[in-house]
């Protein structure tokens, strides 16, 4: 009988991401696939992205609606208790034999936590890493202890798994799972991108993603409002702007970003979701991606383009040199900006390193599903503390 993969996606990005591993354990034999989907995927807010992953040929299993209409700390926690409640009833329908989540926003740490109560092996992607200014750290972590197998992105975030009390056996270290598009998925070109987003695009630009500090004592508003004044300075430059996801603060920015774009119509396109194949292919052709998201570090460095990563969101998460970090005032996102604009970062014309992987992430996943055999009883692993 095929082992039931239930994957669970909440966000554009998450999904994007997890694009390759959804086809192809669909097309496995040996394999079952089932969606659950729930988070911003489900919000018109933000864009109802759940039909793309219909548009793209994959059946939803559950659809688990548990956001509220809230921009605060008190909102997010109580969307948190909904999502349990939900994912509960959904995973009972379900009976998946294991199910894998990426990352740590606080739809994933609901998911974990409802699996591992009902006796659901959770296999964990992108575990071990450090994001200081946001709780997403604590999370991370947390869902990492909730999990039976884990994939890491880089083999120092395989070790940080292992310091938390996770046997090596079970942490396997495959690389980004989203780099898996730089040799697999058909990016677009320049006029196709144009097309697509129904906006000329003539001139070099730049792409935007800011989401909310949720941890650190930066302020998402002052800091965006300090990076919309810092793009006023390139009036050369066209900006494909995104919208930022729904943490708590997320919602105060999104009329300052529709403002922005209003006010600058034939420079600036403001998009709630651009989806994974649009997001790659704008990285691809732009002059430099500027923001705090995590692909500004993680996916950039391989298209050799420069990233601008503001402020504290992403503190602690290992970098390629074309990362450049900058603090959330505009003197500090100007200078920066210029910076990775005309490549600055770079010695004698060296080729950039990116430590997140060769893109072949999806097919060890698998193979790693398949051949373990696991529960959730688990031994702690002690650090020999003598060779440390």
């Amino acid at each position: 009988m095929n082992k039931k993969i239930a994957i669970f996606t909440g966000s554009r990005a998450e999904y994007g991401l997890l694009y390759w591993l959804i086809n192809d354990i669909q097309n496995d034999s040996e394999l079952e696939l089932q969606l659950l989907v729930s988070g911003t995927h489900l919000s018109p807010e933000f864009g109802n992205t759940y039909k793309q992953i219909e548009a793209d040929g994959f059946k939803i299993n559950e659809k688990v609606e548990m956001l509220l209409s809230s921009d605060t700390a008190v909102g997010v926690s109580k969307s948190l208790g909904l999502a349990i409640l939900g994912f509960t009833d959904a995973l009972d329908r379900m009976k998946p034999d294991m199910i894998v989540i990426l990352g740590d926003r606080f739809e994933a740490l609901a998911i974990a936590q409802t699996a591992m109560i009902l006796g659901i092996p959770v296999i964990h992607l992108h575990g071990g890493e450090i994001t200081e200014g946001a709780y997403d750290d604590a999370f991370r972590h947390a869902i990492s202890k909730l999990s039976a197998l884990h994939c890491t992105s880089t083999e120092e975030y395989r070790n940080r798994v292992i310091q938390l009390g996770e046997m090596p056996d079970r942490v396997k270290n495959v690389g980004a799972i989203g780099l898996d598009h730089l040799k697999r998925s058909q990016l677009m070109s320049v006029d196709e991108l144009s097309d697509s987003l129904k906006f000329t695009i003539d001139r070099p630009y730049l792409v935007v993603t800011y989401h909310p500090v949720t941890l650190a004592d930066e302020s998402p508003t002052e800091t965006f409002e300090a990076l919309l004044n810092s793009l006023d300075e390139f009036p050369e430059f066209q900006v494909i702007l995104t919208y930022p996801n729904a943490d708590n603060g997320g919602r105060k920015i999104i009329p300052l970003l529709e403002e922005y774009a209003k006010q600058n119509r034939n420079r600036v396109l403001a998009i709630t979701s651009l989806g994974q194949i649009r997001y790659l292919s704008a990285i691809k052709h732009a002059a430099t991606v500027v923001g705090n998201s995590s692909s500004g570090i993680i996916e950039v460095p391989s298209f050799d383009v420069g990233s601008v990563n503001i402020g504290a969101r992403q503190k602690g998460r290992l970098a390629a040199k074309s990362v450049i970090h900058c603090e959330p005032n505009k003197p500090s996102i100007v200078s920066s900006i210029k910076c990775a604009i005309d490549k600055s970062y770079k010695m004698n014309d060296e080729e950039i390193t990116n430590p997140y992987g060769q893109g072949d992430a999806t097919s060890q996943i698998i193979n790693f599903i398949k051949t373990s055999d696991i529960d959730n009883v688990k031994t702690f692993y002690n650090l020999n503390m003598e060779s440390l």
